[in-house]
């Protein structure tokens, strides 16, 4: 393991603990000697890191530090490279445009001996995009960053048009279809809507109440709840 590696594990190592952790501790799940740990502490000091401690007492390390990006081990790059490589073949123009913003930028800093791991080519994604939904999910995605309300014109199943202004606070991606999950005032209730029946969407100079987190958080238990009591039961779409 490159010492570059073996400091960013050690900082991780620190950062699971509340409280000092003895250098003894940190050498065996490290894999190294304890005098290892002690020259990588000093070193990690060296380079700003406010951990305390001292051998035989154990060490802490205070919030706030982080070491020179890109610190990632081969098992990080290929979680990245295989997200990027989804996002930029399953999702919408915007995601797929800064997932590949990522890849170069990460591509740039990384040390050489890393580097090729960004293009050795380890996973496939499928290529077939998912069917193209008639609203811009960047609308949808500044809705939800922003707090804006959205007024969609949404077609049901049956081909029927109703005009909704909602509260979007989560998107999903399953399989080809693209949903948007959202307080929708029609309804007065959260509902899911298919990204391929929103036929319009307007971004709205209103803002929504609350927090989007927590809105989502009501979201999913209600789900989860409606699950419990009827494990076949779908959440009605629109």
């Amino acid at each position: 393991m490159s010492k570059s590696n073996r400091l960013f594990d050690l900082m991780q190592m620190l950062r699971r603990h509340n409280g000092p952790v003895p250098g003894s501790d940190l050498a065996r799940e490290a894999g190294v000697s304890l005098r290892t740990i002690y020259r990588d502490i000093a070193t990690l000091q060296a380079m700003g890191a406010d951990i305390e401690g001292e051998p035989g007492f154990g060490y802490v390390l205070k919030p706030g530090f982080l070491l020179p990006p890109l610190m990632f081990s081969q098992e990080e790059l290929h979680a990245l490279t295989l997200g990027a490589q989804w996002v930029g073949r399953q999702t919408d123009d915007g995601l797929a445009f800064a997932a590949q913003n990522l890849i170069a930028k990460i591509g740039a800093v990384l040390p050489t001996e890393l580097r090729h791991l960004l293009t050795d080519n380890a996973f496939h994604v499928d290529r077939n995009r998912p069917e193209t939904p008639a609203v811009d999910l960047g609308i949808v995605r500044q809705a939800m960053r922003e707090q804006f309300k959205l007024q969609i014109a949404y077609r049901d199943p049956k081909g029927d048009e109703t005009l909704r202004v909602i509260w979007p606070i989560m998107l999903g991606f399953i399989e080809s279809k693209r949903f948007v999950a959202g307080w929708c005032e029609l309804r007065e209730d959260f509902r899911t809507f298919r990204a391929d029946r929103i036929e319009r969407a307007e971004l709205l100079e209103q803002r929504y109440p609350g927090r989007r987190r927590d809105l989502a958080k009501r979201w999913r238990a209600q789900i989860a709840e409606e699950a419990a009591r009827s494990p076949s039961a779908a959440k009605a779409i629109g």
